[in-house]
């Protein structure tokens, strides 16, 4: 009880769900692209589950953020899996799949939502582990009331991909541009970002760009293919 009326208890709770509705405007994205080709129910189910699931994983991630940030080539990696996330939604865009298909497609959609998060955060959780000043129960709480704000953020994105398709390829190019931002990011390649800052920019603008083309090249492919 002590800890509920404490002043500073309840600044820290703040500060961890402004933090998360800031920075997860891009984790909405990504689930709206993973689930918007499910149906209604299994979109649902699949932002419900990757959303929850996600927090989770970050707040592990939280624990041991900035050992990990540390190590050389892994911004790298997460950002090579950003970029492949991306092409995969955007070339995935006319898909469609029958009955037999929605709980494998729901799984997949879990799971991608799953590693995007994962690395997507990888920045994030300082912030929020910061402001949490080492307590795990302001970083459990404050984590798992950002999930509603998530899950809201990304159906209402889906409804706008419905409704305004060109969406689908801004989030696809959002997702691409993290992903150059992050490869860019890794602490390998600090010094050299750091004496050309420019190089974040444009690692971010082609990561974007990389993800669009071969998006679009895959999708076109695919459409044309006979069924």
């Amino acid at each position: 009880m002590e800890l509920l009326q404490s002043a500073d208890f309840w600044i820290g709770l703040v500060k961890i769900v402004w933090i998360n509705i800031i920075l997860s405007g891009d984790n909405a994205v990504v689930i709206a692209l993973a689930a918007r080709a499910l149906p209604p129910e299994q979109q649902k189910k699949a932002i419900l589950f990757g959303s929850g699931a996600a927090v989770v994983l970050r707040v592990v991630l939280t624990i041991v953020a900035a050992k990990l940030l540390a190590l050389p080539y892994l911004e790298i990696v997460g950002g090579l899996l950003l970029l492949w996330i991306g092409v995969q939604l955007l070339g995935d865009e006319d898909e469609e799949g029958g009955e037999g298909k929605e709980v494998g497609g729901m799984m997949a959609a879990v799971r991608t939502i799953l590693i995007a998060d994962l690395v997507m955060s990888l920045d994030n959780v300082i912030a929020v582990a910061a402001a949490a000043q080492g307590s795990m129960v302001l970083l459990v709480l404050g984590l798992a009331i950002s999930i509603p704000l998530v899950v809201f953020g990304s159906t209402l994105m889906i409804k706008l991909m419905e409704r305004f398709p060109i969406i689908v390829m801004l989030g696809a190019a959002l997702i691409g541009w993290v992903g150059g931002e992050t490869i860019a990011s890794d602490v390998s390649l600090h010094e050299v970002v750091a004496a050309q800052p420019w190089l974040l920019h444009a690692a971010a603008a082609a990561g974007a760009v990389l993800v669009v083309l071969v998006g679009k090249w895959m999708n076109r492919r695919s459409s044309a293919s006979p069924a």
